[in-house]
């Protein structure tokens, strides 16, 4: 079975810094996560210089600042990507970054990205689609905020072009989002509409849902993370910390290993304990050779080693050649 992909999504809490973004990594790596992903853009590509923020961006940056002036200071460059790049490789962790324009799908793609990220809100953006799906490299498609029908254009553009090599991720964009509005059943409602591996985006507080997107059979599990929670910046307040990234993975290989075959059979570990915590036949009194068995002289008790108790009313009846002490497990050998 292949293995969870566990992305940590960095994205911009690197806050413009590129030595908090290397700090991230490391966090990243050191949780056990598979890849870190930061967010790649230009500003001026993004959003105008009059769109509005999200309201959990006004609750969490500077309020004299617009969208466009926070995407500009969290911008990273090429320089700065060939480093992180670089140190992803020194410390064994592979680096993903989402696009969010065609030209920064370029950048990506000559950095030699082996996959790509493409958020929520691109899902509509049919030419920046069909821009990433020629690139002939697995998509992973976030879907928030999406309608069944959006996603189906969307899966329609990206074949299209060549691809498929696609996993859809369910999200609800929301930062945070509310546990009740989470609903992880759509996962099963892509699978079985699309016929594609499903994920999970969380932007939940806290690592249940993630957990429990692993257990309804997620490939991938997205969560954004910190370093300090606190600190100013859109994506800080929603984000797991450190301590609480590493135990999301470590829960999330704990249920993916739980999860197994789904063949029902004892386990390696239970053959032990079968004659221990299962009955046998069992003689309720010394009984003498020679005696016909009745009900009466038969009781069931553990161990398990000895005749099942399925099997008494076999016994009934039954003459036996020896004798047997009370509570000793009856064999098939005492019977004449």
């Amino acid at each position: 079975m292949p293995q969870i992909f566990i992305i940590a999504e960095a994205g911009v809490n690197h806050n413009g810094s590129v030595d908090l973004a290397l700090e991230l990594i490391d966090s990243a790596k050191a949780s056990g996560a598979d890849a870190v992903k930061f967010q790649t853009f230009r500003a001026d590509k993004l959003a105008t210089r009059s769109a509005h923020k999200a309201a959990y961006q006004e609750r969490t940056t500077a309020s004299e600042e617009s969208q466009f002036e926070m995407l500009e200071r969290l911008e990273l460059d090429t320089e700065t990507h060939k480093r992180l790049i670089e140190h992803c490789c020194q410390v064994g962790i592979q680096f993903l970054s989402s696009p969010f324009d065609a030209e920064s799908a370029d950048l990506l793609a000559k950095m030699d990205i082996p996959l790509f990220k493409i958020p929520s809100g691109e899902i509509t953006n049919l030419p920046f689609l069909d821009h990433v799906a020629r690139k002939g490299r697995p998509i992973i498609l976030s879907t928030g905020m999406s309608t069944l029908g959006e996603i189906e254009e969307a899966l329609t553009v990206l074949r299209a072009a060549g691809n498929r090599q696609i996993t859809l991720l369910h999200c609800v964009t929301e930062y945070p989002a509310p546990y009740a509005e989470v609903n992880l059943r759509a996962m099963n409602t892509l699978k079985a509409a699309f016929g594609l591996p499903v994920g999970y985006s969380d932007h939940t507080p806290g690592i249940e849902i993630p957990i429990a997107a692993a257990a309804l059979g997620a490939a991938v599990i997205e969560k954004h993370f910190t370093v300090d929670r606190s600190l100013a910046g859109p994506d800080h307040a929603a984000s797991l910390e450190p301590n609480e990234l590493g135990q999301m993975v470590t829960a999330i290989r704990h249920v993916e290993a739980a999860l197994g075959d789904g063949i029902k059979a004892p386990a390696r570990c239970e053959l032990p304990n079968i004659s221990v915590a299962r009955k046998s036949v069992v003689a309720a009194r010394s009984l003498i050779a020679g005696q016909r068995l009745t009900s009466d002289d038969l009781d069931i008790k553990r161990p398990g080693n000895g005749i099942a108790p399925r099997l008494k009313p076999m016994l009934i009846g039954r003459t036996l050649s020896s004798g047997v002490e009370k509570d000793e497990v009856l064999r098939w050998d005492h019977l004449a």
